[in-house]
């Protein structure tokens, strides 16, 4: 594959301007990434700066404590596509996945899966709080509700991806899903070695750097 199309180039911070949404497209359709990465509200203005590239648009569902009703989620995945979403990236319920609880958290995935359809989606488990043990149940958890994807991070917690979790994760996933590495991915190196770990997509806000 293409370097550039690992690459999910991102800007969720929440002060982000219009100007910058549309300063971040345009470096996205330049080195041709996989995508550009935002939060809901900016979907239409990704979507008119994207247009005739093939540059998706993917948007942060339960964004980014993931602790918001299964029923939030799924309203915001639909409008999130009827906008004009390509993938949504959602952040699990750690605090179930904690308890134990993983049929909440399967039916959680499988009801935004659903609200999705054919559009991929990826399922931030939030690595960085979460024991081995937890780890790869999230995983499981994703791959039985039917996800695309299984994601390290959102990059606004105590920690961003690391080599050990996404091996740990391709390991648990195998082929049937890919893993997306994210949060403080700021070097070659670094990508170089999430790429290695297993990792299929990137998501970073430092792209054009990488490049």
């Amino acid at each position: 594959m293409k370097r550039s199309k690992y690459i999910d180039h991102t800007l969720l911070k929440p002060d982000t301007t219009k100007e910058q949404i549309i300063q971040l497209c345009k470096e996205a359709k330049e080195y041709d990434f996989a995508s550009v990465c935002v939060n809901p509200c900016w979907i239409e203005t990704a979507r008119k700066e994207l247009a005739g590239s093939d540059v998706n648009v993917c948007v942060v569902i339960g964004f980014p404590l993931g602790a918001m009703t299964s029923a939030s989620k799924v309203f915001e995945a639909k409008d999130a596509i009827e906008r004009g979403a390509d993938e949504v990236d959602m952040v699990l319920n750690v605090g179930w996945l904690k308890d134990g609880d993983d049929a909440a958290v399967t039916n959680e995935i499988k009801a935004v899966k659903e609200a999705v359809g054919s559009h991929v989606l990826k399922v931030i488990i939030e690595a960085c709080l979460l024991t081995n043990d937890e780890k790869v149940r999230a995983c499981q958890d994703a791959e039985k509700a039917g996800a695309d994807f299984v994601k390290t991070s959102t990059g606004f917690s105590t920690g961003g991806a690391t080599v050990e979790d996404v091996a740990l994760m391709k390991k648990t996933v195998g082929d049937r899903l890919k893993v997306k590495a994210a949060g403080g991915i700021r070097t070659k190196e670094a990508m170089d070695a999430m790429i290695a770990a297993g990792a299929e997509r990137i998501g970073t806000s430092n792209g054009t750097k990488l490049m």
